[in-house]
């Protein structure tokens, strides 16, 4: 952990580089210093179907979900929650000049003794 997944609305793809955004919230995501560079893990996956407001074709949606590990202090949730909203309202800036855009962020813990992890990542770049 961290998941942080990006789902949004099929049209988002045309009014903005989806994997720009994913490299900048990679960047914030590390930039906490609360989780590992192994463990990071972003994604964005496309709603081909969706109902956004008043049903405009124009409206769209980015709706981030980031999924940590329990025993961070709640000051360090919040700043991770704040760097990794900033890094997305920035990204999406432009969007936010129209009245069609919504963006959301929620953090969840995941309760380690429901959690189960294999990573032959980490022991690759812990010997760096």
């Amino acid at each position: 952990m961290p998941h942080l997944t990006l789902e949004h609305s099929a049209n988002l793809g045309a009014k903005t580089d989806l994997s720009a955004l994913c490299r900048s919230l990679h960047a914030a995501l590390l930039a906490t210093g609360l989780f590992e560079l192994g463990a990071i893990r972003v994604r964005a996956l496309s709603a081909a179907h969706y109902a956004v407001a008043d049903l405009l074709e124009e409206n769209a949606f980015a709706d981030l979900r980031l999924r940590i590990g329990a025993g961070r202090s709640a000051a360090d949730k919040t700043r991770a929650g704040e760097l990794i909203f900033a890094a997305a309202t920035a990204h999406f800036a432009p969007l936010f000049d129209t009245p069609h855009f919504a963006l959301t962020l929620d953090i969840s813990e995941i309760a380690p003794d429901l959690s189960w992890k294999k990573n032959a990542i980490h022991p690759r770049l812990r010997a760096k």
